[in-house]
């Protein structure tokens, strides 16, 4: 968990990048129940398998585990992995939703966060890499790592 400006970030989604090109990013909140949000303020959250899919005009966070809180009663938290609406302008809504239509494009959760004690998610419109795409980041972000080394090395 780390802070910047009075954000604390709880959980990342460390391969979004390395799979997804991001196009842009927006901040949501998340419709939460019960416990869940002392679940997530002691990081039992992962957003590996986590994506936004639409429903009815809304915005839904799929795939998201955030684990039962243990100091509180199991009643009302039976599903980890329950879809969580998303709450944003409808205009973002609308322009994402467009987006999504197209062919190529998904929208993924990079990070929840708490601001001022609630419960942030960052989402992203990304369009998938092919294999290709992912071996040349690889090679530039080696590349770039050999670049700074010898420059340390000579100075």
């Amino acid at each position: 968990m780390s802070q910047k400006n009075g954000i604390k970030i709880v959980a990342r989604n460390k391969k979004a990048s390395h799979d997804y090109h991001i196009e842009g990013t927006y901040q949501a909140g998340i419709a939460l129940q019960g416990s869940e949000i002392k679940s997530i303020r002691a990081g039992n959250v992962s957003l590996q398998e986590g994506y936004v899919e639409e429903r009815k005009g809304e915005l839904w966070l799929v795939g998201v585990h955030i684990a039962p809180y243990e100091q509180a009663s199991r009643f009302g938290h039976s599903d980890p992995l329950r879809p969580r609406k998303l709450l944003l302008h409808r205009r973002e809504i609308a322009q994402l939703i467009t987006k999504m239509r197209e062919r190529g494009y998904t929208v993924i959760p990079i990070n929840i966060h708490l601001e001022r004690g609630l419960a942030k998610v960052e989402i992203a419109l990304a369009k998938g890499k092919k294999l290709y795409d992912k071996r040349a980041s690889i090679a530039k972000r080696d590349s770039d790592r050999e670049i700074r080394r010898v420059l340390k090395e000579n100075y």
